[in-house]
């Protein structure tokens, strides 16, 4: 073997050393994430915690999910507290719709709060957020970012639920990396409109907590030509929600994300 050779081989290696030492060890490091009904149970973020090796993966979404709270929202564990419902269906049932005003990420929030401090997880290293397809009153960014602290931002706004969530993470564990990824392209015109507004809001609001935003909506592979309004179409099974390829499609575009951004 010549000497221009082992050269070569000897720069291939320290390059390949070099990249290596860029992503942390994520079998060491403990995942956790907030969502409605595209991340509650084990979707995308079994394929990201897979994908990358996490060594815990604690997920606090509910299907039907807000970023926004109710007049009548609970704080988790206090007295009197109804619990939390992914229901959707019309009811007049007065305990089941107070469960279904809890189901906010807030309350999500609070939740994975107690359970850490419960010991039945351990505190996040990775935080990943997925809201917002299921709100309607949105506010402004500008708004929900005034002041340094959260005791007067109006969290029955999107805005104000998103900043409250994402900042109460940042408070809590402030070594944890935060990620908010953007909702995905539905198989409705009207609706990714109205997605392209909330998708606005929240991009100012991590820019301002100087979090990591993940474009979902234009770069995980899903899009609202190859789908259909109502359903099923190449990766969505009703329109909105991911089937299994789906799901693993945006399972493997935050993984890839993550690494990128995780410092």
């Amino acid at each position: 073997m010549n000497r221009l050779m082992v050269w070569g081989i000897l720069v291939w290696m320290g390059i390949a050393l070099n990249a290596q030492s860029l992503y942390p060890d994520f079998s060491k490091l403990n995942f956790g994430c907030d969502g409605n009904s595209i991340t509650a149970g084990e979707q995308w973020s079994k394929t990201v915690v897979d994908k990358l090796g996490f060594a815990t993966h604690h997920n606090v979404a509910v299907g039907s999910a807000t970023w926004a709270c109710h007049p009548d929202t609970q704080d988790y564990g206090c007295e009197g507290f109804a619990g939390i419902s992914g229901g959707w269906q019309a009811t007049e049932d007065r305990h089941e719709l107070q469960m279904r005003h809890n189901n906010v990420s807030k309350v999500h929030i609070q939740k994975f709060i107690a359970e850490v401090e419960s010991g039945a997880y351990p505190a996040p290293d990775v935080f990943v957020f997925s809201m917002g397809t299921n709100d309607r009153n949105l506010g402004s960014a500008e708004e929900a970012l005034k002041g340094k602290t959260l005791d007067e931002v109006d969290v029955s706004t999107m805005a104000g639920g998103a900043r409250w969530a994402i900042q109460t993470i940042l408070e809590h564990y402030p070594q944890c990396r935060v990620f908010v990824c953007t909702p995905i392209q539905t198989g409705n015109p009207e609706h990714n409109t109205l997605n392209l507004q909330k998708i606005a809001i929240l991009r100012e609001l991590c820019r301002a907590l100087s979090v990591q935003l993940i474009d979902c909506y234009s770069n995980c592979g899903i899009t609202e030509k190859f789908e259909q309004s109502s359903g099923s179409g190449r990766y969505l099974r009703d329109g909105l929600h991911p089937d299994k390829p789906g799901q693993e499609l945006m399972g493997r575009y935050i993984a890839k994300e993550i690494r990128n951004n995780f410092f």
